[in-house]
């Protein structure tokens, strides 16, 4: 008769909490590590693009000029008088977007100003960003298709103290709500002026001005639409309302595009009804648009909500 098997058991011991202890502190150890990592990584980008460095946006031009989408889309720029700007005082420029913080202090920046700082960031981008660029008045008047008479000089030099005293915060964000950029709406991160400075130098009648390094950030993001410089020239007098369009007809690539009234109205502040917003303000605007190949078949209809809204095909 054979002997009974004996089954062996082996109980293995568990691991002692000392060693789990040690385990989770060098994980944590190995975490805050990598913490350090990224933000020394962060400080770095964040010194780089306060170097001085060349501003290449990819389509800008002697024809063509660039603004972000996120200054398009605001009320940053404005077609209203110049006696009728209003005051910000960190206001939120951009309405509704949970992707975009914009906010803005001092005097509002009208449509006509909007022009002098297409024109001197591309002239500012021929050299390293930060770095002062002489300009000739008479030249960048001309360049404008502006007279060059004593108010045209008064208006240019008007419209530079505006860009130099603007500030604005802005930061986007990816649809997880992660920061793509931000400048000037954190505690760590200084505003950022609209033109960062100018000096005048009447004897040689000139002026150096210089933007911020920070625009590369901006602009890096590949978020920013494409004006036709030549078109824009080419607008009547006084059509400020047709060139705030023709910046937002150029923040899509969509060919067909379309935007609620109140939304135009609120973006142009226009403080009259809405009848003669539509009448005296967008449907000129759009005709003008036309006439210089902007846009084709700019009209206002009912949205499937019942809201108005203009539609028009980007061309």
């Amino acid at each position: 008769m054979k002997p009974e098997s004996v089954v062996k058991v082996v109980l293995c011991r568990p691991q002692s909490a000392a060693r789990a202890l040690e385990q989770s502190s060098a994980w944590e150890r190995i975490q805050q590590r990598a913490l350090e990592a990224q933000i020394q990584a962060k400080k770095r980008a964040e010194g780089e693009a306060n170097k001085p460095g060349m501003l290449f946006i990819p389509g800008m031009d002697k024809y063509m000029r660039a603004m972000p989408n996120y200054l398009s889309r605001s009320r940053l720029f404005a077609p209203v008088a110049w006696e009728k700007r209003q005051m910000y005082e960190g206001s939120d420029l951009i309405d509704g977007s949970e992707k975009v913080t914009l906010k803005g202090w001092g005097r509002q920046l009208t449509e006509d100003v909007a022009d002098i700082w297409f024109h001197a960031l591309y002239l500012c981008s021929k050299a390293p960003m930060g770095q002062a660029v002489r300009i000739s008045r008479w030249r960048f008047l001309q360049d404008l298709g502006r007279h060059s008479g004593g108010y045209a000089y008064d208006w240019l030099h008007r419209g530079v103290i505006a860009l130099s005293t603007f500030t604005i915060a802005i930061e986007a964000r990816t649809a997880d709500g992660i920061p793509k950029f931000s400048i000037g709406t954190r505690a760590s991160s200084r505003v950022m002026h609209m033109l960062d400075g100018f000096d005048y130098c009447a004897s040689a009648r000139e002026y150096r001005l210089c933007m911020d390094p920070r625009w590369r950030e901006i602009f890096a993001n590949r978020e920013y639409g494409l004006v036709d410089w030549e078109k824009r020239l080419r607008m009547g007098q006084r059509q400020y309302q047709a060139k705030s369009l023709q910046r937002l007809v150029s923040v899509s690539s969509d060919r067909v595009q379309r935007y609620g009234l109140e939304f135009l109205k609120k973006r142009a502040q226009y403080g009259s009804h809405m009848s003669k917003f539509r009448k005296n303000a967008l449907e000129p605007a759009m005709r003008e648009l036309e006439r210089l190949d902007v846009i084709a078949e700019g009209r206002i209809e009912r949205s499937l909500k019942g809201a108005e809204q203009a539609v028009w095909i980007k061309l």
